[in-house]
């Protein structure tokens, strides 16, 4: 069974900016966040029939249900983020809590090497794709890679609204994937286009509205609102597109895969 950790948003709101996307003049609607957090929730759970595991929010952390980013989970290892920000670094201890208390193997990367989790490293085929710049560092890679012993391929982001690989790659199987170029440097354009063997280019417009921020739950791919362009193309490839509105987390730089983090 698809099963992934989720935090609801009791305390989510916009009370900092550290990406282009939060801007403490644009605030979320509480009432809105929940009710989006909710409808997501009872997608995975629901017809896609994926298993929830919930941690408990904690008041001054409103980024804590991002889980995404808590780190990189691999059967029962779990490798903890490193955040970069000061504003996110609060999150770690309940982070490594949880998986502790799930019976988790948890390991820490070397000092000083920023790492933002499945934020940034995401598994596809044999090779774990890792974004670096703008929040994890490139010197994380070869750490992560030495703990899980697989192939890194590290990819640099060019474009500060993507700030996160999975706001722009997002693996679908073992051979495919969704993927804006214009968040890439040249070299990672190539390195993608090299190693993955089918890649579904998404458009600026959908990118934007986080198309590749997106859960892969068997065939069904879900993503926020606005990409119904995905709706052929995924099709064509035999997946369902789902979108559900994620609108006010994206006031935060996040979506449906920010949301989520896989466990299995």
């Amino acid at each position: 069974m698809t099963r992934f950790l989720m935090c609801s948003p009791d305390y989510f709101g916009i009370e900092y900016e550290i990406n282009p996307w939060m801007r403490l003049s644009n605030q979320s609607d509480p009432v809105g966040a929940r009710a989006q957090w909710q409808e997501l929730h009872h997608v995975l759970t629901g017809s896609l029939g994926a298993a929830v595991e919930l941690m408990e929010p904690v008041k001054g952390l409103p980024d804590l249900v991002f889980t995404a980013n808590a780190g990189y989970v691999e059967g029962d290892l779990f490798v903890s983020s490193a955040f970069k920000h000061r504003e996110r670094q609060g999150e770690t201890p309940y982070f490594d809590s949880w998986f502790q208390s799930h019976g988790y193997r948890v390991r820490k990367l070397g000092p000083g090497c920023i790492f933002e989790g499945m934020g940034d490293a995401l598994p596809l085929g044999d090779t774990v794709f890792a974004g670096y710049r703008h929040r994890s560092e490139v010197c994380s890679h070869g750490a992560l890679g030495e703990i899980i012993r697989r192939r890194v391929l590290s990819l640099e982001l060019a474009d500060p609204y993507f700030y996160h690989l999975d706001t722009c790659f997002c693996p679908l199987d073992g051979s495919s994937a969704l993927y804006f170029p214009g968040a890439f440097d040249s070299y990672a354009n190539q390195a993608v286009r090299e190693a993955v063997p089918d890649l579904l280019v998404v458009s600026e417009a959908s990118a934007h509205r986080f198309a590749c921020n997106a859960v892969v739950v068997g065939q069904t791919v879900v993503t926020n609102t606005g990409c119904d362009d995905l709706k052929h193309p995924l099709a064509a490839r035999g997946y369902e597109l789902r979108m559900v509105d994620l609108s006010e987390f994206m006031k935060s730089g996040g979506s449906a895969k920010c949301l989520t983090l896989r466990l299995a």
